[in-house]
């Protein structure tokens, strides 16, 4: 296989999808631009992991660099695909794992908190998709280009209060749609992730026994489940695959 440049964003945490999905892009072959905001988790009840960018990139080797991106700004997103294309020659596929997601409950809800997620959840995977596609080589690769995106099955069942962070991914589960038949003819396939409770330690001991007795199987989704289905997506087995929103959550059942 042609050595191939992915762009992996919401890369901070050893323990987070991305930081899986990195891995397991790297196993395939991909040499890897990441990008995350270490001080965002830092702020979050789970914690932030002050080594996880340099361990990563450790047990990476020289397959992965990473760089540092705030993007609520909003030339981040063509600035980070730049990056990549400067660093490797090319960019292949575009991973978007960012979130952004504080508590937004009915009778709670702050225009700034609303606003922050629209920006980084869905201004930012707009914007990261023009850029990519524009700087997409048309032809260069057999396989063609991959840009995944993330939900959380916000389509499946509500969450009170997550309002608009669930606004936000829905967001994303329908962008698949639209932009899937506009940048099929460049080459470039575009799906949604949905990994439903994924567990990268941000639940609380009784949230996290409730929450997988949801699950047929007894347990949480692992960042490792994700990062398998993405690895496929973003894979020559793959390249028929466009438009669609992925439900890949163990058989969850939300209203049990």
């Amino acid at each position: 296989m042609t050595e191939r440049i992915a762009l992996v964003t919401g890369v901070s945490r050893r323990a987070g999808i991305g930081a899986a999905v990195a891995r397991a892009l790297a196993s395939a072959g991909h040499r890897l631009l990441l990008t995350g905001l270490p001080d965002y988790d830092d702020t979050q009840p789970y914690g932030g992991d002050p080594e996880g960018v340099p361990a990563l990139l450790a047990e990476l080797g020289d397959r992965a660099a990473h760089v540092r991106a705030d993007l609520l700004d909003p030339s981040a997103p063509a600035a980070l695909v730049g990056e990549a294309v400067h660093r490797f020659g090319r960019l292949d596929t575009v991973v978007a794992a960012h979130t952004y997601s504080t508590q937004t409950p009915l009778g709670g809800l702050d225009a700034t908190e609303i606003d922050r997620h629209l920006l980084v959840n869905v201004r930012a995977t707009l914007l990261l998709a023009e850029a990519f596609a524009a700087g997409f080589a048309a032809g260069s690769d057999t396989d063609g280009g991959r840009l995944v995106l993330f939900s959380s099955g916000q389509r499946l069942g509500p969450m009170p209060t997550e309002l608009a962070y669930a606004a936000s991914k829905a967001a994303l589960e329908n962008l698949t749609v639209q932009l899937s038949p506009l940048l099929m003819p460049k080459g470039i396939t575009v799906n949604c992730v949905n990994p439903g409770p994924t567990d990268t330690g941000y639940a609380e001991p009784g949230a996290h026994a409730l929450v997988a007795r949801l699950f047929p199987g007894g347990r949480w989704g692992t960042p490792e489940d994700a990062a398998r289905l993405v690895r496929f997506l973003c894979s020559a087995d793959a390249r028929w695959i466009t438009g669609q929103v992925i439900d890949s959550e163990g058989g969850f059942n939300r209203y049990r």
